[in-house]
C-alpha cells in the first residue's frame, strides 16, 4: 500500500439494521455511506453493523457491538467520563502490579483493556467513526468517550461534503446556514468557559453562560446569512422572471446519476463532471444545442440523497426552485445501481415536497452501457415508459434532444417547403430547423421534403412566406 493512502484519515462505519429494512437495502445503505465517507476524503478500513429493534438511546449500538467498535479505534468501550485523576491512579496501579509480579489479567491491570479487535491483528486503527444515523448530542458524546475517536453522523458528513463542493456565493451561504443549524444544538460546555457572564445593570442576575452566548452568536450569524441569501434569491427570482416565457427543462435525480454528463452533452457547456457524490451543488442553466427558435433552456440541479438533512432541504429550496420553473422534468437514474428504485422514490418525494410533483416528467435510465443485456431487457419490461440511455453515447443524447424538442414543438411531421430562387438565402434556415429528406429543383426555385415538429414547421413556413400560417402566430 502506498504511503499516500496511509496519509488519508482512516474511518470505521457504524450502521444499525432496523425493522422494515431488508438485507439488500441495508447493504446498499452501508455502501452509500462508504461512498459519502470516501468523497469526504477518508479511507474506510472496516464497519460494525447490528440488527436491532431500535437505536440504543445512549450509544446507538448494544454493549457487545460497542466493545467491537472500540476495538477498531483503540478505545476503552466505556462511556463514563474519563477523569484524569482516575486514569493516573489506574496507570499507577498497573505499574505496581507489574513491579510486584501480579497477573496482568487483574481487572485494573490496564486502562485500555478492551476486547481483541482488528487492530490487534496488525491492521490500522480508525481515527474517525461514521454513523449512518442522525446522532443526538448525547449519543455523539458517549461514542466519543467509548472509542476515543472523532464521531460523525451521516448528516455531518453530507453537510461537510456540501461545504467543500460549494462554489457560488449562494451555495456557500446555504451550506453555512446548514452547518451552523447543525452545530448549534451540539455545542458543549468547556471547563472554565462555562462560567456565566455578568448580567444586568451592575452585574446583577445570572447573565449568560459561555455556551448560551455562543448559541446566541450563532443565531445572529444565521440571521445575517439569511438576509444576505434573501438578497441573492431576489436577484435570482428577477432572472427567473426574465426567463419565464422561455421553454425550460430541468435535469433532476439522485446524486451521481449522470445529470452533469448529460447536461454537458445536451448543451455543449463546460459543466463540471466527476465520479463523486454531490460534485454539482450550483444550478446551471444553458441553452439546448444546436439552438432552437425560440431557445430551450436546460437546468442542471443539485442531486438528491436519502436522509437528506432537513437543514439542507430548507437551505437549497431556492436552488430547487429551478425545477418548479420548468415545463418538463427529466428524472435521471443510474440504472446500474442495484438500489436505483429507492433512489427514484427519493427523487420523487423531494420534488413533491417542494411542489414540483405535478410537473410533466420523463424517466431516463442512464448508464445502460454498464448493464448486461438480460438486465436491460428486464428493465424495459419493468419500466416500459422509461428511456434507456448512456449520457456518453452521442446517439442517445440526440434522442433526448429530439424528445425535448418534440415536447415543446409537437410530433414530427413530413412536409414540402418551396423556396424561390429570389429568396435562396432562406435555404440555410430550412436546413437549420428541419431534417431535409429530399430536394428537387425547377425553374422557379427549390422544393424540400422535410421532417420537423409541427409547431417548428409552422414557424419555418412563416419565415418563408413572411406571414403567419393558418392565422396563427409564432410562440
Amino acid at each position: 500500500m502506498s504511503e499516500s493512502t496511509h496519509e488519508r484519515p482512516t474511518a470505521v462505519l457504524v450502521a444499525v439494521q432496523l425493522p422494515g429494512v431488508d438485507d439488500a437495502q441495508h447493504a446498499a445503505d452501508v455502501a452509500e455511506l462508504q461512498r459519502l465517507v470516501t468523497t469526504l476524503g477518508l479511507e474506510v478500513i472496516g464497519s460494525v453493523t447490528q440488527r436491532r429493534d431500535t437505536l440504543s438511546p445512549a450509544t446507538v449500538l448494544g454493549e457487545g457491538k460497542l466493545r467491537e467498535l472500540a476495538a477498531w479505534t483503540g478505545g476503552t468501550g466505556n462511556i463514563e467520563a474519563d477523569i484524569e485523576s482516575r486514569r493516573k491512579a489506574l496507570a499507577r496501579r498497573a505499574h505496581l502490579q507489574a513491579r510486584d509480579g501480579l497477573d496482568d489479567d487483574e481487572p485494573y491491570a490496564a486502562d485500555d483493556d478492551v476486547e481483541e479487535g482488528p487492530h490487534d491483528t496488525g491492521q490500522r486503527r480508525a481515527a474517525v467513526v461514521v454513523v449512518d444515523h442522525e446522532l443526538t448530542p448525547r449519543m455523539q458524546r458517549n461514542l466519543e468517550r467509548a472509542t476515543g475517536a472523532e464521531v460523525l453522523d451521516r448528516t455531518h458528513v453530507i453537510v461537510e461534503i456540501f461545504h467543500r463542493h460549494a462554489k457560488s456565493r449562494e451555495a456557500r451561504l446555504q451550506v453555512e446556514i446548514a452547518r451552523l443549524s447543525y452545530v448549534a444544538p451540539r455545542l458543549r460546555e468547556a471547563g472554565a468557559g462555562s462560567d456565566r457572564q455578568r448580567g444586568g445593570i451592575g452585574g446583577k442576575g445570572a447573565g449568560e453562560s459561555a455556551i448560551e452566548l455562543d448559541r446566541r452568536r450563532i443565531r445572529d450569524r444565521i440571521a445575517e446569512l439569511r438576509r444576505e441569501l434573501a438578497q441573492i434569491e431576489r436577484e435570482q427570482a428577477t432572472r427567473r422572471v426574465a426567463r419565464r416565457d422561455q421553454r425550460r427543462v430541468a435535469l433532476v435525480g439522485y446524486t451521481n446519476a449522470g445529470k452533469s454528463s448529460l447536461m454537458r452533452a445536451l448543451t455543449g457547456s463546460g459543466v463540471y463532471v466527476a465520479d463523486k457524490l454531490f460534485a454539482t451543488l450550483d444550478t446551471t442553466v444553458r441553452a439546448l444545442q444546436p439552438e432552437t427558435e425560440p431557445r430551450i433552456l436546460v437546468s442542471d440541479t443539485v442531486g438528491f440523497i436519502k436522509k437528506l438533512p432537513h437543514e439542507l432541504v430548507a437551505s437549497f429550496r431556492s436552488t430547487l426552485d429551478e425545477a418548479l420553473e420548468a415545463s418538463l422534468l427529466l428524472y435521471l437514474v443510474d440504472a446500474s445501481d442495484p438500489s436505483f428504485r429507492d433512489q427514484l422514490t427519493v427523487t420523487r418525494e423531494v420534488l413533491a415536497s417542494i411542489g414540483a410533483g405535478e410537473i410533466e416528467q420523463r424517466v431516463l435510465l442512464n448508464k445502460r452501457d454498464r448493464i448486461d443485456p438480460e438486465t436491460l431487457e428486464a428493465l424495459r419490461n419493468e419500466f416500459p415508459q422509461a428511456i434507456m440511455i448512456s449520457a456518453h453515447d452521442p446517439a442517445d443524447v440526440a434522442r433526448i434532444r429530439d424528445l425535448i424538442v418534440q415536447f415543446f414543438e409537437g410530433e414530427p411531421q413530413h412536409a414540402e417547403l418551396f423556396v424561390p430562387y429570389a429568396a435562396h438565402a432562406l435555404v440555410r434556415h430550412v436546413y437549420a430547423h428541419t431534417r431535409v429528406l429530399a430536394e428537387r429543383h425547377d425553374d422557379d426555385g427549390t422544393t424540400f421534403v422535410v421532417e420537423a415538429p409541427a409547431r417548428l414547421l409552422e414557424r419555418v413556413r412563416e419565415a418563408l412566406t413572411g406571414k403567419p400560417v393558418h392565422g396563427e402566430t409564432s410562440n
